[in-house]
């Protein structure tokens, strides 16, 4: 509908010739143009000056968007194994594994 403001999204492509990220956002206006973000401006602050205003403010549909994008470019968490799915999936097959094996050999599961 002419008016309306879509939700903040991201892109993020991997750069093969300097190994980076790049990373993009827009929002669409229906009937307006696109607004897209850009360049992103350092500036110095005195030492120990407190730092208050993030330079962005995401929904967490938006924050789970840019994740993914970036899942899609090969990153993944340096800390874990995994998502919590995959950990789940595999801890039931085990489980399953165990059941086949006391049966297959006669043994009490503990």
């Amino acid at each position: 509908m002419k008016g309306d403001i879509h939700p903040l999204e991201f892109m993020a492509r991997r750069e093969e010739w300097d190994l980076g990220i790049s990373l993009y956002a827009r929002q669409v206006y229906e009937g307006h143009k696109t607004h897209v973000a850009q360049a992103m401006v350092m500036e110095e602050i005195e030492d120990g000056a407190l730092h208050t205003v993030p330079f962005i403010r995401i929904d967490i549909e938006q924050g789970q968007q840019l994740i993914d994008e970036l899942w899609r470019c090969g990153l993944r968490p340096s800390e874990g194994s995994g998502s919590t799915g995959m950990l789940k999936s595999t801890q039931d097959h085990l489980a399953d594994m165990r059941t086949i094996v006391f049966k297959q050999l006669n043994l009490e599961d503990k």
